[in-house]
């Protein structure tokens, strides 16, 4: 199954933040803060099926995550900050002391479980 390339954008979600509202570990955060969303064109191309999980490489590392297709840009992935989007995360910060959460390149591939 083929790879894609895109940019992977990190956000914050109205269910996160209910969530986070119980615990960053109860099971709704730990879902939430997992699933990718990306464009139906994209989801489309990597033949992903409703709550199948792809694998999501960045230079600093790779996660498993569960998807879902919402409208939006093709080649741009969304992500909520948490414990799996800091896996992508580079350490650079550029002198600013914030790494950089948005618009880094990943790829993302549909696993095979």
């Amino acid at each position: 199954m083929a790879a894609k390339q895109g940019f992977l954008i990190t956000v914050r979600t109205a269910k996160q933040g209910n969530a986070m509202e119980r615990g960053k570990y109860c099971a709704d955060y730990v879902a939430e803060t997992a699933t990718l969303t990306l464009s139906p064109r994209d989801y489309q191309e990597l033949a992903l099926k409703e709550g199948q999980r792809a694998r999501v490489r960045s230079d600093s590392g790779q996660v498993l995550v569960t998807c879902r297709s919402a409208e939006g840009p093709d080649g741009v992935f969304f992500l909520p900050l948490g414990p799996t989007a800091n896996e992508l995360i580079g350490e650079q910060t550029y002198g600013t002391g914030v790494p950089s959460y948005k618009g880094f390149t990943v790829e993302i591939e549909a696993a095979q479980e």
